[in-house]
């Protein structure tokens, strides 16, 4: 509690914050938990047609810029609110067992919109010099609500045979969808947008953190997308086995993102980039061709490791938000 107090200024509304992001990621982990498995078992895809809905996923992520220009007037707390909101029609779609690649698309936007807000919300809330700590501390949050959902489906789908109730935990995770949403909604502030500002805002001192945004969010995606589902089709990895694996990812995040935070703060974003970049080329080697150098058995647990660690230097991201910040003028420019 200290390390939280620490981080985050006491006339925030950041206790109300954190809490609407503990229980979305509750949700997220029974939903994610589930939904490799549920697309490659009940809805039958194959690779590409996973592929093709990943691009469907990933759509309001390219849109987004477009969305967050339409909306420039409203406050960070106001947008975070209405990913709140969206979010939950999405999970209800999938609980509902309407078209999953629309559901899957519709999550996704207020997933997006929330994502950008999460980061803005979490530097605003912050201390002076302390934007790395609570961003770490967001992410730890975030992580313990992901791994109590994760922890959920590894113990009911490992005990129970013959159908699984994919639908029965779409409905339960939409409820605490709805719960993460009514939280949100208590959020004030009044982080809006200067008026007289550019709705579009590019400047060439962001050119290097343009192009490391690409980047990492093509390897990120690769993890994502294909991941799992190369221990589901290839491995053979069962549900409980693949929220096993998320679980551990979960715990080992939970523990790094503080401590990534701090690091972050002392030894200087650029230092943590460059070594994300320099393990991430292990990682993706092992990866991609474990099952050339191991025994199948062997290389799956090299692939999980590897999953991982993947996990963990991922939380390198947040080097790049304080990146920004350090390149911006002011915090409205963040």
């Amino acid at each position: 509690m200290n390390r939280i107090k620490n981080a985050f200024r006491g006339e925030t509304k950041y206790g109300i914050f954190l809490l609407s992001i503990l229980i979305t990621g509750l949700s997220y982990g029974i939903y994610k938990g589930m939904l490799d498995n549920f697309l490659a078992e009940v809805v039958h895809m194959g690779e590409m047609d996973r592929g093709i809905t990943e691009f469907f996923r990933e759509l309001p992520g390219i849109l987004l810029v477009f969305i967050l220009a339409m909306f420039y007037m409203l406050s960070a707390e106001t947008m975070y609110k209405a990913g709140a909101i969206i979010m939950l029609a999405g999970m209800g779609m999938h609980a509902t067992k309407v078209l999953t690649t629309l559901a899957i698309c519709v999550y996704s936007l207020g997933e997006h919109i929330q994502l950008g807000m999460k980061s803005t919300l979490t530097l605003g809330y912050a201390k002076p010099e302390h934007g790395g700590a609570a961003l770490g501390v967001q992410s730890a949050v975030s992580q313990v609500g992901t791994l109590a959902g994760y922890l959920v489906i590894v113990v009911v789908f490992s005990l129970l045979n013959g159908n699984q109730p994919y639908t029965l935990f779409f409905v339960l995770a939409a409820v605490l969808a709805g719960m993460s949403a009514a939280c949100s909604l208590r959020l004030t502030g009044n982080s809006r947008a200067d008026a007289h500002k550019r709705r579009f805002y590019f400047h060439k001192k962001y050119r290097k953190y343009y192009m490391l945004e690409m980047f990492y969010g093509a390897r990120k995606q690769v993890f994502l997308t294909f991941g799992p589902y190369v221990l589901i089709l290839f491995y053979g990895a069962n549900t409980a086995m693949i929220s096993l694996l998320f679980a551990l990812s979960a715990i080992a995040c939970f523990i790094a993102s503080p401590v990534v935070g701090r690091i972050i703060d002392r030894l200087g974003y650029k230092v943590v980039m460059v070594a994300d970049t320099l393990i991430l080329v292990i990682v993706c080697f092992f990866y991609g061709f474990s099952h050339h150098i191991f025994p199948k058995n062997v290389a799956f647990i090299v692939c999980c490791v590897n999953y991982v660690l993947d996990a963990v230097i991922s939380l390198a991201a947040m080097a790049s938000n304080v990146y920004v910040q350090d390149l911006a003028d002011n915090a409205e420019e963040v």
